[in-house]
């Protein structure tokens, strides 16, 4: 019998592979042909949750050449097997396997800077290259630690960086407080949100940010700036981050990072990642390259383009964003590729620094930001979707959410297409009748439920209030209405530790052990399903990966129990023993927080000019200033 055959067959709903057997069906039948036949090997599990409703449960999954034959009981598969050759490996024989987990949204850039950072002095636990990073949500907390932190720090050539300050935990930053903890040697604050910086005098003088230059700034960059408190923001920090950049990026810490930050999304059971809207450098992505496009790395890396920064190249030619769009896709290599036909857009502000566009605005009278302007953002939108591209789209408010949905169904009527998967991407907040709206529209959730953990206790004093905190990330109703859930870590705006984001939507816990809007956590069912099968549906992946499902590619995650068998505020400690991608069994073999081996080197044609700009258009993730798409940008 063909493959094709046996595959259509499993998918229907076979009552058992014996049955399968009895129809004379065999492995050997699948794999038949001139050729000798290739070894299965049969995994014995504690427990196989596959995630595909045809057979939820099995104990056994045949794999042969990195794809999964078939499932079910382990007598089942060996009477399959005919007289093919086969193993049965029982390495996971008192484990719970997994599909995958698929990381639907992370920034190997940004993280891997982040976790290299001379300090990082954050509103939650990390793990980093240089060790454990105990949280500090507190202005005392945070002030000691960085003392702390400078006390230790022996001076060189380049600055001192750490990040993680947020004002709405740690209290004011500025110029003047930096000079008196760090009078001696240049100090750069990078803000939580990465939307900010704060430099100390001698960081200000040594990388020329001096009055004169700060006087050539345009309107809007001198209107999110304060010279005088060292203090940078949005387009303020997009034009200063060019004299920083080599400060804060040397090829040392970027390659180091990258490392890193491999091992960290093996070690939380990642088997798919990947980046919409990375920046657009060649020179860059060839660095992301050398350390995820080789064999060895642990897991696969997908790219989106940046569909803001294309068409703000060629706003007026579609034919050419349409072609440069294409081109970009050609820029991954082995394990580190792009995504044909989807693109990332972008609405409004950080959620990190409350600069989301809200409907009601904000208690202490601040106001959002765009990051494109409405009538950008369709003609962005409008371009994209008549070409037949999934387009995911970065909004944090309400009052943006609206801009998106008209536009969505602007061309739902103009150009209907079925299938289009528009992915709302962060899903910060949203009012009942925009959810329902989305559904109707045939919109995609690929929500931070993070944010709930992060920001609730907070954000409910400050600039949002009570009413509309407990509707932060308000998932209970898109799954009530049907709408399919993705969970992403936007890593580093979060851990990227796909069994946190399930326990923060299953139990909407918040830091300070505070349940906040229980009527928006979602069923354990809806949040592992999240992080396998509609994660992959949501990047279009969903017939390779995603479930543990005959004619797919042998992606699991291994766990030391099942998260249906613990409490669901223990979802989060589930130990994990590796994963296994396309067949390759991949123990987890360093402890969380160890530190990061030396690095190997930056690639020699990659000049350290280009990836400092490169950080400062990635940092920035606006401005008036666009990449171009050479391989040097300019």
């Amino acid at each position: 019998m063909q493959l094709k055959r046996f595959l259509i067959t499993a998918s229907a709903g076979l009552a058992s592979f014996s049955a399968a057997h009895a129809q004379g069906i065999s492995l050997q039948d699948v794999m038949s042909g001139s050729k000798p036949l290739p070894e299965a090997t049969i995994y014995v599990a504690k427990e196989i949750i596959t995630m595909d409703p045809n057979r939820p449960r099995a104990e056994a999954v045949a794999v042969i050449r990195g794809k999964i034959a078939a499932v079910g009981l382990r007598s089942e598969l060996e009477a399959l097997s005919g007289t093919q050759k086969y193993r049965v490996d029982d390495t996971f024989r008192d484990k719970v396997i997994m599909p995958g987990f698929v990381e639907q949204h992370v920034h190997p850039l940004l993280t891997s800077l982040m976790l290299v950072a001379d300090s990082v002095i954050a509103i939650e636990d990390w793990e980093t290259a240089n060790g454990p990073a105990p949280a500090a949500r507190a202005e005392d907390a945070y002030k000691n630690a960085l003392k702390a932190a400078l006390a230790r720090y022996t001076p060189g050539d380049s600055a001192f960086l750490t990040w993680g300050y947020h004002h709405y935990f740690h209290g004011p930053m500025s110029r003047a407080l930096l000079d008196e903890m760090a009078p001696d040697f240049p100090v750069i604050v990078w803000h939580r949100s990465m939307h900010e910086i704060y430099l100390n005098s001698q960081a200000m003088e040594k990388y020329g940010v001096t009055s004169e230059y700060v006087s050539g700034f345009t309107a809007s960059q001198t209107k999110q700036s304060n010279f005088e408190e060292g203090h940078f923001w949005e387009q303020g920090l997009f034009k200063v981050i060019e004299k920083v950049a080599p400060a804060m990026v040397t090829p040392e810490r970027l390659v180091k990072g990258l490392q890193y930050s491999e091992d960290f999304y093996h070690r939380n059971g990642i088997t798919i990642a990947a980046e919409p809207g990375g920046v657009l450098s060649r020179d860059l992505q060839n660095v992301v390259n050398s350390v995820y496009g080789d064999d060895a790395t642990p897991f696969n890396h997908y790219f989106i383009p940046d569909g803001k920064s294309l068409f703000g190249l060629y706003p007026d030619a579609p034919d050419k964003l349409l072609l440069e769009t294409e081109a970009v896709t050609s820029w991954g290599n082995g394990r580190a590729k792009y995504l044909p036909k989807q693109v990332k857009l972008f609405m409004d502000g950080a959620i990190y620094s409350q600069l989301m566009q809200m409907r009601d605005g904000y208690t202490d009278g601040h106001h959002g930001e765009w990051i494109m302007d409405p009538e950008v953002f369709n003609g962005a939108f409008q371009t994209y979707w008549d070409a037949g591209y999934q387009i995911h789209i970065h909004n944090n408010g309400d009052k943006g959410l609206d801009v998106l949905l008209d536009n969505l169904e602007e061309a739902q009527r103009r150009n209907p297409r079925y299938d289009h998967r528009t992915v709302i991407v962060h899903y910060g907040f949203a009012a009942s009748d925009q959810i329902v709206r989305a559904s109707r529209l045939g919109a995609l959730v690929s929500a931070n439920p993070y944010y709930v953990t992060a920001l609730a206790d907070r954000y409910a004093e400050i600039g949002i209030g009570p009413e509309r905190t407990a509707r932060m990330v308000p998932l209970g109703e898109a799954e009530r209405l049907g709408l399919s859930l993705s969970f992403h870590s936007d890593m580093p705006m979060a851990p990227a530790k796909p069994l946190q984001l399930v326990w923060s939507a299953v139990t909407r816990l918040t830091a300070d052990g505070k349940v906040n809007g229980p009527d928006q956590a979602v069923s354990l069912d809806t949040a592992l399903k999240a992080i396998t099968i509609d994660a992959a549906y949501s990047i279009q992946l969903e017939s390779e990966v995603g479930s543990i499902t005959p004619g797919k590619m042998a992606n699991f995650t291994v766990l030391d129990d099942s998260p249906y068998d613990v409490a669901p505020d223990k979802l989060k400690n589930i130990g994990i023993w590796g994963t296994v991608l396309e067949g390759r069994v991949q123990p987890v073999s360093r402890a969380a927080g160890q530190k990061a081996e030396t690095p190997a080197a930056l690639p020699a044609d990659v000049p350290v000019r280009v990836v400092a700009h490169a950080v400062a258009l990635q940092a920035a993730h606006r401005g008036d200033h666009e990449p171009a798409l050479g391989d040097t940008p300019h």
